[in-house]
């Protein structure tokens, strides 16, 4: 879906205003890649959704490394039944 663009003459330039959605809030990364544990189902819930779908690397900002050891994480809760 194309971004919607807004005219605005009250400005210096001349060109298009766009419009953009406001972010979701992202998660604090304010942990280290050793505290990222199946068994830290705590830390992990930040990370998933109401439904149990886990959040992209989009909306947690975390870094490549650590998106990939959390999804990990969050697999072999689900498996250990520890999470949803």
């Amino acid at each position: 879906m194309a971004k919607k663009k807004l005219t605005d003459n009250s400005g210096k330039s001349n060109r298009p205003r766009t419009e953009y959605r406001t972010p979701r809030p992202r998660p604090k990364t304010d942990f280290t890649i050793e505290t990222l544990d199946y068994k830290n189902v705590n830390l992990l819930r930040q990370f998933v959704t109401d439904e149990g779908r886990m959040l992209p690397r989009k909306y947690t900002g975390l870094p490549a490394a650590y998106q990939r050891r959390m999804s990990k994480c969050i697999k072999r809760a689900r498996q250990a039944l520890l999470m949803k």
